[in-house]
């Protein structure tokens, strides 16, 4: 749970906790102490399910803000309008919905540039059926890489 959801060790416990809870088994947890030790040799890989055909990748990219205060506190109280945010840039399976491919970049940084890396992360030995993305990707670049890619 915790490498699948991103939490550290006291919120996993706590959230396991509450699961267990929920469906009302009275099982034990292991503390904070035991997860640190395990942790240190445990290998976690979790797999994707693959497509049954050639995957269909869609393209696109959002915003984060990773600094600076809420707009609703900025409007209210004032403050410094500095605000930090980081571009994360997907690639799904259509068929599947999995998460194939993530860059994540500064905020000035356009999607069409980093095409080649999203597409990078697909394993050569698997072929690419088609690439779907929004205008921003629309560029010499795009139509480069977007080909779908065939296996040598």
């Amino acid at each position: 749970m915790q490498v699948l959801l991103g939490m550290a060790h006291r919120q996993t416990t706590g959230f396991v906790e509450s699961l267990l809870r929920l469906v009302d088994l009275n099982w034990a947890v292991p503390d904070f102490s035991t997860l640190s030790r395990r942790q240190k040799t445990l290998a976690v890989n979790i797999p994707y399910r693959r497509s049954r055909s050639s995957p269909h990748l869609l393209l696109d990219s959002t915003g984060i803000k990773v600094e600076g205060e809420g707009e609703r506190h900025v409007r209210k109280h004032g403050g410094p309008k500095r605000r930090v945010w980081r571009k994360i840039h997907l690639g799904i399976d259509e068929q599947t919905l999995e998460i194939r491919a993530v860059e994540i970049t500064a905020s000035h940084i356009g999607d069409a540039p980093v095409l080649p890396d999203l597409l990078s992360q697909i394993p050569v030995a698997e072929e690419i059926g088609s690439v779907t993305a929004d205008g921003a990707y629309e560029t010499r670049r795009y139509r480069d890489c977007g080909r779908p890619r065939h296996p040598p």
